[in-house]
């Protein structure tokens, strides 16, 4: 049986991102962990979950694909990744995830982990989510103006005058 392996591509930009991990999902059989935003400069680093092989491949092909539209940082491939580094790998700042809560019980003091109930599926038989309202023609791209407030000084500097 061959172990698992994980892949990371780091590149300059989401569109560039989203190529890469569509590649990568297209060339071999591996499952996308998700996505995670650099803080700054523009990069986005793609992580995927499979076997040795398939991961090595994804990780090519999907490097190739995201150097036509901009630039690739780095590419890893981690075979036989430690279980220690699972939070690193699927942690709250990766998106397409299903990241966990931590809470404390006040009996035990143990800190079990909780799923997130926004990344949970929807209960059987639960209503649909609400439709979102679409702007009209004339509305989109247009910023909304925000309400001004005044705050209790400028209301009393205006009553004085």
């Amino acid at each position: 049986m061959e172990q698992q392996a994980l892949g990371l591509v780091e590149v300059v930009g989401l569109t560039a991102a989203d190529e890469a991990a569509d590649v990568a999902c297209k060339a071999a059989d591996v499952t996308l962990i998700g996505y995670e935003l650099a803080r700054g400069m523009g990069m986005v680093t793609i992580k995927v979950l499979g076997r040795v092989g398939a991961v090595n491949a994804a990780v090519a092909a999907a490097a190739a694909a995201a150097t036509e539209i901009n630039r690739v940082v780095s590419t890893r491939v981690i075979p036989r990744p430690d279980p220690q580094i699972g939070p690193l790998v699927r942690s709250v700042a990766s998106v397409g995830t299903a990241p966990t809560r931590v809470v404390a019980t006040r009996v035990t003091g143990q800190v079990p982990a909780v799923p997130d109930a926004a990344a949970a599926p929807p209960a059987a038989g639960s209503a649909p989510p609400p439709a979102r309202a679409t702007p009209s023609r004339r509305s989109r791209g247009k910023p909304t103006p925000s309400p001004r407030v005044r705050t209790d000084e400028q209301s009393n500097n205006k009553e004085e005058k």
